[in-house]
């Protein structure tokens, strides 16, 4: 399913830039979305929630921003080429990507949810890879064609720092991570920017995903000391690494909340 609105686009740091946003029906995606529109992007908002996609494209049209809303699911290959062949047939090609679906199902290895790793290996890395290998021509082209475009993927804190029983959604992570460090290599020279977010704990539908009691007890009790970042830290720091000047990349974003030790 999939609907369109639009408005008159807002002038802003982004105006002409076409973003698409995947993961884009709660949290960071969502907050990136309206965002980016905000700052004069064109957004594709693309998730497997298609009434919470269709609310954030009126919001969107309401605040004088242009948006599309792509259910898709991005483990699916040819629904993401689909939605891919969309953009490029309704607003010209993506020239800003923000990968950001993902999912994080902590638990002891011991336990041997191999169902939960599977899930988290299909979303958060072969999903990723779906998306990139369908949006990347677009980001290559409109590079060509405008000096710049942006592949903005969301790691995570995990990626670097060591938490018990995330062994596996960490692994997802440094795949990320790692992965980013070699796109930019390959894409540097082609004028397409490549960063990698790796925020700490932020304040997200990710966290009722979580089954394990234990990382649940711990994720609960972290409230009473940490001032957890909110997708709106997240948004804002997407928007400023895709303003900056074309001579700038920023590889590698590390954003903790203040009193979270690592």
């Amino acid at each position: 399913m999939t609907t369109e609105t639009s408005a008159t686009a807002l002038a802003g740091p982004l105006d002409g830039r076409v973003a698409v946003i995947t993961g884009a029906s709660s949290g960071i995606g969502e907050a990136s979305a309206e965002h980016l529109a905000s700052l004069g992007a064109k957004v594709a908002v693309l998730a497997r929630r298609a009434e919470r996609l269709d609310d954030l494209v009126a919001r969107i049209a309401k605040n004088g921003g242009t948006a599309v809303a792509i259910a898709v699911d991005v483990t699916d290959a040819a629904a993401v080429q689909a939605a891919a062949d969309r953009v490029e047939a309704e607003l010209g090609g993506a020239d800003l990507l923000f990968n950001n679906a993902g999912v994080m199902l902590p638990g002891p290895v011991e336990e041997l949810r191999a169902d939960q790793w599977q899930q988290q290996i299909d979303l958060n890395i072969s999903g990723l890879m779906k998306v990139i290998g369908a949006f990347t021509p677009q980001l290559v082209r409109a590079a060509g064609e405008r000096g710049v475009a942006d592949l903005i993927n969301t790691s995570s804190s995990a990626a670097q720092n060591l938490y018990p029983t995330f062994a596996v959604y960490a692994g997802t992570k440094a795949f990320v991570s790692h992965l980013s460090k070699h796109l930019r290599i390959e894409l540097g020279p082609k004028n397409v920017r490549v960063s990698a977010i790796e925020p700490g704990i932020v304040g997200t539908e990710l966290q009722d995903h979580v089954t394990d009691t234990g990382a649940r007890e711990w994720l609960e009790g972290s409230k009473d000391t940490i001032d957890w970042l909110m997708p709106e830290d997240i948004a804002q720091t997407v928007g400023f690494i895709a303003s900056m000047p074309l001579r700038v990349n920023l590889p590698q974003v590390f954003i903790m909340p203040t009193a979270q030790p690592s």
